[in-house]
């Protein structure tokens, strides 16, 4: 049976009174909120688990309260509202443009507090509804009739994986958490609850995956052609491959820097410091031992049992072209049937376009909402398509990026007719980012590229929005305008795809292979084996087509070159581009901002970020290479498509101004900066005084 909301229909009776967890405005406490008392409603928990189908549609509407990263509801939970943002837009990769949402009320302006909603909320996202109801099941399974002991233990190690899932969920921005282990009824009398140090909240959600893991009782894939085995009738639910990985996300999130350190983020002296509530307390090298083994184990079983791979181009019909790869890459993370995909959330089966219930086309359509911007910072992470890095320093005075022979996204070659070009960055580039010049569409079913192309230069047609205008009179360019679309010179691309995903089905990639690849290099580096970390991004990298890393030197902070030879042998240089590896093949999947805060990046809170000015060039009647301030699909293209395509570009680099951080410029490693790392606790739940102490600074 499929795992999506709609599923809750022919329940919604059943669900209501003690049941009704999955409504959006449940309140969350450990007292008297926390038991939800039923409301004269006749339904009770014996006619739910006297029922075998009444159990499994119960386990099916616990999914329906995971965790899911776009947004496309005006009026549930704040990680899925349009009105809310996204977390990586909080970091250097992605920006905000439209003043009215909590993004750009609340952190950009510095102005959040404990009286405020974050991104994920601690008491209104289905957390804990989820988790009452994951224990609520797990203890009436032995006495449900009609189900056979192994879909009792399947079903015990769903709910095992699904409270673990959504811990995970508030550790991540919160640290340590009160732990919930059992269902509460209403008759224990003392409803204290402390917060639980970090090294007790991750052993507690680790401890929950290996009851799963070890039970035996979850498919590593679901991979047949029967009812109960296919991926279309379960695609979605935990499998052992999904406990495994979680469990090693969870290890490797814990192992760095923010909670395996020697100092704690925010000076040490906090009672959330104190207590250990925030940090391990100290740092210790086999926290990194025990995620690596969790990532050679998920390996391990990988290589026994398979099915899980990274998409090729010959596997979606396609040659190694720069188009290819990616379409390669978008149904890897795009695809429903995607055998990369190790866990995944969705909320429907049909994108109706444009419904009451699914909104998110009618967001993003909208110009003035949209507003998840690439910054320059991040089109400059993806290497060229060789996969020798890019520096825009010497890049450009190489003449690589304008000029006679530049090609900052495209190489064009005239031909009778026209024109042909050919993708010059890593193909990820062009799948997470719309940059000019790029065609509007990659047709689904062939992967290849066609339509108009995105005129995003100084009077193009796409660029009536643009981060700058061209004012005729003064012979100046102004600053970017107060608009949404192309403010910084570039689109987001990742998800929505211009037409080419209309009414397909958007699912949230919670769990990946490339992820995990790319989680093992990590833990590799940090265990000291260099090479072999490296071994892992490159299985990453040639999915794209890119050459293996260690062949080229990078650049530091400084635009100096360091040699192949020597960067390679150096832990954090080694580090540093795995993390940059990570924000180019896993974008807008939060993992950069969890990334930003798990290895305390404050320099990536604080740096001002910058955006591009693109302009059109041309030739006047003297042969002299100017500027062109004209639309291509317009006086210089008639409608039979004539005139060729613009081929020479001039870029400008120029500082965002008009959607400033509050923290720009600040001391990154001060405690008005720091203190960022993990989010305030609701003040209203501190107030309950059942443990919750707030974290440092706030």
């Amino acid at each position: 049976m499929k795992i999506h909301s709609r599923l809750l229909i022919a329940l919604a009776a059943v669900l209501a009174g003690t049941f009704a967890f999955s409504s959006c405005t449940d309140k969350v406490a450990f007292g008297d909120a926390f038991l939800d008392k039923a409301s004269g409603n006749s339904v009770t928990e014996d006619t739910v688990f006297n029922s075998a189908t009444y159990t499994q549609q119960y386990l099916n509407s616990i999914y329906a309260l995971q965790y899911y990263g776009l947004p496309y509801n005006n009026n549930c939970g704040n990680s899925v509202s349009p009105w809310t943002g996204k977390f990586d837009q909080l970091t250097d990769c992605w920006i905000m443009h439209w003043n009215n949402n909590t993004i750009y009320n609340s952190y950009y302006s510095g102005t959040l507090d404990a009286t405020m909603n974050p991104l994920l909320s601690y008491s209104n996202d289905n957390v804990w509804q989820a988790v009452r109801a994951g224990w609520k099941l797990i203890s009436h399974l032995p006495t449900v009739p009609g189900l056979t002991d192994e879909q009792k233990a399947s079903m015990k190690a769903q709910a095992q994986c699904l409270i673990a899932a959504r811990y995970f969920d508030l550790f991540a921005v919160y640290g340590g958490l009160p732990i919930v282990d059992h269902p509460y009824n209403g008759t224990e009398g003392d409803y204290t609850l402390p917060r639980a140090s970090v090294d007790s909240t991750v052993n507690f959600m680790v401890d929950l995956l290996d009851s799963a893991i070890q039970s035996k009782s979850l498919r590593w894939a679901y991979d047949g052609n029967t009812v109960e085995t296919d991926s279309t009738n379960n695609i979605g639910r935990w499998t052992e491959a999904g406990a495994m990985a979680l469990k090693a996300k969870i290890l490797t999130f814990a192992a760095s820097p923010l909670f395996n350190s020697d100092q704690g983020y925010y000076g040490g002296t906090s009672d959330a410091e104190r207590q250990h509530l925030v940090w391990y307390g100290n740092y210790d090298p086999a926290r990194w031992q025990r995620a690596l083994k969790a990532c050679e184990d998920f390996f391990n079983e990988l290589n026994a049992k398979g099915w899980y791979h990274l998409t090729t181009p010959a596997e979606v019909g396609c040659s190694k072209t720069p188009d290819g790869y990616r379409q390669a890459y978008r149904k890897g993370y795009a695809f429903q049937g995607s055998h990369e995909i190790i866990h995944s959330t969705r909320v429907l089966t049909i994108d109706a376009f444009k419904s009451g219930t699914y909104t998110w086309h009618q967001w993003l359509d909208n110009p003035a909402r949209q507003n998840c911007l690439p910054t320059e910072e991040y089109v400059e992470m993806f290497p060229w398509a060789s996969g020798k890095p890019f520096n825009w320093k010497a890049d450009l005075a190489a003449g690589n990026i304008e000029g006679t022979n530049g090609h900052l996204f495209y190489r064009y070659k005239a031909v009778r007719g026209g024109v042909v070009k050919t993708a010059q960055r890593d193909p990820r580039l062009y799948e997470e980012c719309i940059v000019n010049g790029q065609q509007k569409s990659l047709d689904w079913t062939s992967g290849k590229s066609n339509g108009d192309i995105y005129e995003l230069w100084v009077g193009g047609n796409d660029a009536s929005n643009h981060v700058a205008s061209y004012d005729p009179e003064k012979g100046t360019v102004l600053q970017e305008q107060l608009t949404a679309r192309y403010a910084t010179g570039y689109d987001q691309n990742k998800y929505y795809m211009n037409q080419d995903y209309l009414r397909k089905y958007c699912q949230w990639v919670y769990l990946s292979l490339d992820e995990m690849y790319l989680m093992y290099a990590e833990c590799l580096a940090q265990t000291g084996n260099l090479s072999k970390a490296l071994e892992q991004v490159n299985v990453v990298r040639r999915r794209v087509g890119l050459a293996n890393i260690e062949n080229f030197p990078i650049y530091d902070a400084n635009d100096k070159q360091i040699p192949a030879a020597t960067w390679t042998a150096n832990k954090d240089d080694v580090i540093n581009e795995i993390l940059r590896e990570r924000a180019c093949e896993l974008g807008l999947s939060n993992n950069h901002y969890y990334d930003m805060i798990r290895y305390k990046k404050g320099e990536w809170m604080t740096t001002q970020l910058h955006g591009i000015i693109t302009y059109r060039m041309q030739r006047n009647a003297q042969g002299k290479w100017v500027r062109n301030y004209n639309a291509w699909l317009g006086p210089d293209k008639d409608a039979n498509g004539a005139a060729s395509e613009p081929t020479r570009f001039e870029y400008e680099k120029f500082e965002i101004q008009n959607r400033r951080h509050a923290l720009w410029g600040k001391d990154p490693k001060s405690q008005e900066v720091t203190k960022w790392y993990l989010w305030p606790f609701p003040q209203s739940e501190i107030n309950k005084k059942y443990g919750l102490i707030q974290n440092p600074g706030w």
